[in-house]
């Protein structure tokens, strides 16, 4: 597989034309109304459908099939579609012990198919599936089963998607992959911590709530949330994180835009690496920014926000 990493990074450095820049995220921005905003983006060559919707799911596979042709072996990126898997499990837990129809609540994208998700909740049977869902899918549905606690159902299996990302970054043989799951769940344990603050939350939940990784402390982050957000904020500046204690207490929305800008620049130093699989998961996660920055200004448009909210939001770009 080394082999094709020159092969993957040529590629994908060839396709950096292709990538929104600023300057074209400012022509969206500049359209009118939903519909120019729409004929924009087509014009930028992201046709893939009559609606915004279609467009971006068809972007989200078209990257998809890139990495697929560049790296045959999907397990190299499986970390990126874990949030979809258990996006999935949650809603197949929550199905079967409800006996409610499933209608538009899985996603695509997973690495498991979700009807086989959906058998597994139903019957109770889950040895068809990786130990990584099968344990924690069980756990769910039999806590589901005994409390109706529908909550505590998806923190069990957010937490569970949380250690599984770890393990994948330490089990990949790319630097960059680890040091983004690291990113992403120190984020989303800060993120857990903050609703808790914001919420009031019992005592009891952060700790089942909360991962374990390197770079934030589960205990001295549950310490530090019953200080409130100036505790929070206190123990963040003593993190490799500290340059985002700022936008945390800015609240949630400022933090998502510190994460995303933080990836961005972790995922710019790969564009020298290629023998590495560094370079395609770049340009995989440049992908997912770009995508999300246009879902974002054309939600803006179709519901009249005004451009300088929107512009506040932006993250910043590969390219």
């Amino acid at each position: 597989m080394p082999e094709l990493y020159p092969y993957a990074a040529a590629r994908v450095h060839a396709r950096e034309p292709l990538l929104l820049g600023r300057q074209q995220l400012e022509q969206l921005l500049a359209a009118k109304t939903y519909e120019d905003c729409l004929k924009t983006l087509r014009g930028f060559g992201w046709d893939g459908g009559d609606t915004a919707e279609e467009i971006l799911t068809a972007e989200t596979e078209k990257t998809w099939k890139l990495m697929e042709e560049l790296l045959p072996d999907p397990e190299l990126f499986r970390m990126f579609r874990l949030p979809v898997d258990f996006n999935n499990a949650k809603a197949a837990v929550k199905s079967a012990v409800t006996q409610v129809q499933p209608e538009g609540v899985f996603l695509p994208g997973g690495s498991l198919a979700p009807e086989a998700l959906l058998e597994a909740a139903k019957t109770g049977e889950f040895s068809k599936l990786p130990d990584w869902m099968a344990q924690p899918m069980e756990k769910a549905r039999k806590l589901l089963l005994q409390t109706g606690d529908g909550q505590a159902c998806d923190v069990l299996l957010d937490r569970a998607a949380l250690e599984e990302m770890l393990r994948e970054g330490e089990r990949a043989d790319c630097p960059l992959l680890g040091e983004y799951a690291e990113l992403f769940v120190a984020a989303a344990d800060i993120k857990i911590a903050l609703r808790a603050v914001k919420t009031n939350r019992p005592s009891s939940f952060l700790p089942e709530a909360l991962a374990s990784c390197r770079s934030v402390e589960k205990r001295a982050l549950i310490e530090a949330a019953r200080d409130g957000m100036e505790g929070l904020c206190r123990y963040l500046a003593l993190t490799p994180y500290g340059d985002g204690a700022e936008a945390l207490a800015a609240g949630a929305s400022a933090f998502d835009k510190w994460r995303d800008n933080r990836v961005m620049s972790l995922i710019r130093r790969e564009k020298a690496n290629p023998f590495t699989l560094g370079p395609a998961a770049a340009h995989f996660l440049a992908r997912q920014n770009e995508i999300a920055m246009v879902r974002m200004v054309l939600s803006a448009k179709r519901n009249g926000l005004d451009r300088e909210d929107v512009e506040g939001r932006l993250r910043e770009l590969y390219v």
